[in-house]
């Protein structure tokens, strides 16, 4: 049994991809878990003057009390449990799959020239370049900035520059992903850079017998409280690959905005709602963020399409031949696709007519064919969605 590069890179992005999934639900558990905790203490009722908070809690059948230091305890605990690898391997995971995916295959999903005509070598180069501007640009706002809500709007107008160059650069999907994995990397580069280094200087400061330096624990928990804002919209940044309509807009750059604003209001409530405190502007705010981003990319009748005759079968299946089987067929002739994307096959007619709905999405979106990699041509697009539109008759 031969079993060829793409075949073994079919199986790389399914593990990697399976192992992301396993250690990100354990990070952002985790995450989320202490955010709410921190958020829900009350004051100790022994008085104890060491103790920041407390809280009793129930779960799985037993009582938990769980206290929040001020500084440092009397003395340090045999056992300390640190929270450390789940945000490694999660990031680990993830770029092993960017690189696998997106640098991988870079000509496919990463370059689009009707967006940029870039060489391979230098779509890789600007795309790391800007992942670790991302996280340099960052750390030194967070640095130099101690202001909050000044802090707030640098951050955003980062996030806007980095948006508006990455959608100007790379395919939209390559866009999505990369501010996926630059998000992503400050988050995890929060934690092994400020958050682990900070509490071993605290660790080594108790063991010798000192006071430990308060800042590491502020630096700490500014960064924590960064890395759940940012939790939702790069989970939707990580699936966005699957929805084109986001990607592909004309204002995908404004999108990626939008995302960012709902992940972040829709979060807030739930941090406001572990305090006691509940805003039900923030959610709904989220969701009108939500609403105006589904009017931005909804649909519209593109003119270089509107004027197409209702083809015969036969030409659609011969357009579906010449730009779509070479990856979507039983046995797949494109490099480096070992199965046909998401099961879809357009090899026989049966196949063309029941997916019918699903061509038309991905051809008037121009997701597909990914950087039109197969040349095909307005004309034919307009063919394939106006036999959609008639019905997908069969001849």
């Amino acid at each position: 049994m031969e079993l060829d590069a793409a075949y073994l890179a079919e199986w790389a992005n399914l593990l990697l991809r399976w192992l992301h999934m396993i250690t990100g639900i354990a990070w952002i558990g985790a995450s989320f878990y202490f955010i709410a905790l921190d958020n829900s203490l009350e004051p100790p009722k022994d008085g104890n003057p060491l103790v920041r908070g407390e809280q009793w809690s129930l779960h799985g059948g037993g009582f938990y009390h769980k206290q929040k230091y001020k500084g440092a305890p009397a003395a340090m605990p045999t056992t300390l449990h640190w929270f450390k690898w789940e945000a490694y391997w999660t990031w680990l995971s993830g770029f092993s799959l960017f690189m696998l995916i997106y640098w991988g295959q870079a000509s496919t999903y990463l370059i689009d020239p009707a967006v940029l005509d870039l060489p391979v070598w230098l779509a890789i180069a600007l795309s790391l370049l800007m992942i670790i501007a991302g996280w340099v640009g960052y750390d030194l706002l967070c640095r130099r900035m101690t202001d909050e809500r000044k802090l707030l709007l640098a951050g955003s107008g980062l996030l806007i520059l980095l948006a508006l160059i990455a959608t100007h650069v790379f395919s939209g999907r390559g866009a999505f992903l990369l501010l996926g994995a630059i998000t992503g990397t400050i988050m995890v580069a929060n934690v092994a850079m400020v958050i682990i280094p900070g509490q071993k200087k605290m660790v080594k400061a108790i063991e010798a017998g000192l006071a430990p330096d308060l800042k590491y624990a502020e630096w700490g928990r500014q960064r924590s409280v960064h890395n759940t804002y940012l939790t939702l919209p790069v989970l939707l940044l990580m699936i966005s690959p699957h929805y084109p309509m986001l990607y592909q807009a004309k204002f995908n750059w404004l999108v990626l905005i939008l995302v960012a604003l709902a992940g972040a209001l829709i979060r807030q409530f739930f941090v406001l709602r572990h305090s006691g405190r509940s805003n039900w502007a923030l959610p709904a705010g989220g969701v009108a963020v939500l609403g105006l981003l589904a009017l931005l990319v909804a649909p519209r009748t593109d003119p270089r399409f509107a004027s197409a005759e209702v083809p015969s079968f036969e030409e659609v299946q011969g357009i579906a031949a010449s730009r779509c089987a070479a990856c979507h067929a039983a046995r797949p002739s494109f490099e480096g696709i070992a199965a046909a994307p998401k099961g879809v096959m357009l090899d026989t007619p049966a196949q063309i007519r029941r997916w019918a709905a699903a061509m038309r999405q991905q051809v008037q979106t121009e997701a597909m064919p990914p950087g039109n990699v197969t040349d095909i041509t307005d004309a034919e697009r307009g063919k394939i969605i106006a036999w959609v539109a008639a019905g997908a008759p069969a001849r």
